[in-house]
């Protein structure tokens, strides 16, 4: 039998209804897939335009919302759409008739052994997503983690990074953050306790420092950080040396420590000018009601003259013997 006879009897043994039918299943299904994919790739689109739409109403900076937001849609583009395709294929394969209870047995196997081995990393980067999701912390914020604070520099979705006062870069696994604090969501504050003498009138005093609040407020370089001017809670408590008047000034993001210095500057100048004492930490001896002052006179004059006048025992003794 030559080749020509041979691929004749080929093409009619095929059974083309059950291709054409075949053909046409697999067509439809790639077709629902691509179809799919544009609804998904539609929603996420839209998702990512009201998650920027949001950022910038909270006043978060367009670059590092667009990053924030980029991130998070291109992640769950890529989780639909991996899903989608693997879909996709199982369908295919199944229609030209391989057995894909054997390979989903195989995948169900390696998935179970690959989720034991990383589930650390599949904590991290879970819990990385419901970071960036839930916009808990952002690249600029000023923020405490696990009892650490810094300045957080990178946000990624296996691990969070922050570098502190000092300089040192500290990275935290997402999945290890057990509490974490942001200082710096919306709006600051500056907390701060001004202690004065006893012998000071507590309403005097925080009229002048409501006044240096105001006149902080009107400064044109200040008074834009400033939220608002500062509230001052009034006495807080009776220290051992000073009346402790407690406040805080509200201001912009990561502004508070700048607001603050400068308040307590101008706190100081303005005590000095209208005479109000800021003690410092003192003790006063008692010894009862009965207790008389004592008085002492040091007078090194004194002491010299007395000390030429007054004869030694020794030469009073050799001119007695005399």
């Amino acid at each position: 039998m030559n080749i020509e006879a041979l691929m004749q009897q080929l093409f009619n043994d095929v059974n083309w209804n059950a291709v054409m039918k075949t053909g046409i299943r697999i067509l439809v299904i790639i077709i629902a897939g691509l179809i799919l994919s544009k609804v998904i790739n539609s929603l996420i689109e839209r998702l990512k335009k009201r998650l920027i739409d949001k950022s910038r109403q909270e006043g978060e900076p367009p670059s590092e919302s667009g990053k924030r937001v980029e991130t998070l849609t291109r992640l769950l583009w890529q989780s639909f759409s991996l899903t989608i395709w693997i879909m996709v294929m199982l369908s295919i394969l199944k229609e030209v008739g391989a057995k894909i209870g054997p390979i989903l047995a195989g995948a169900g196997v390696a998935g179970l052994a690959v989720g034991f081995g990383a589930q650390n990393l599949v904590r991290d980067i879970i819990s990385g997503f419901f970071i960036i999701l839930e916009n808990q912390i952002r690249v600029g914020d000023v923020a405490i983690i696990n009892g650490t604070g810094g300045l957080v520099e990178k946000i990624r979705f296996r691990t969070t990074i922050l570098r502190d006062l000092g300089g040192v870069v500290h990275v935290f696994p997402n999945g290890s953050i057990s509490t974490l604090s942001n200082m710096t969501n919306e709006w600051s504050a500056y907390i701060f306790d001004i202690g004065v003498a006893y012998k000071e009138d507590t309403d005097r005093v925080i009229e002048v420092m409501e006044k240096v609040g105001r006149e902080m407020k009107e400064d044109d370089t200040f008074g834009r950080l400033m939220i608002e001017e500062p509230d001052i809670f009034g006495v807080d408590k009776f220290g051992d040396s000073a009346v402790v008047i407690k406040g805080r000034i509200k201001t912009k993001p990561i502004r508070q420590w700048e607001v603050g210095r400068q308040y307590l500057r101008r706190i100081k100048h303005a005590f000095d000018a209208q005479g109000i004492e800021i003690p410092f930490p003192h003790r006063s001896i008692y010894f009862g009601e009965n207790s008389k002052p004592y008085d002492l006179l040091m007078t090194e004059k004194a002491g010299k003259s007395e000390g030429t006048t007054t004869e030694s025992p020794d030469s009073a003794e050799s001119e007695t013997e005399a």
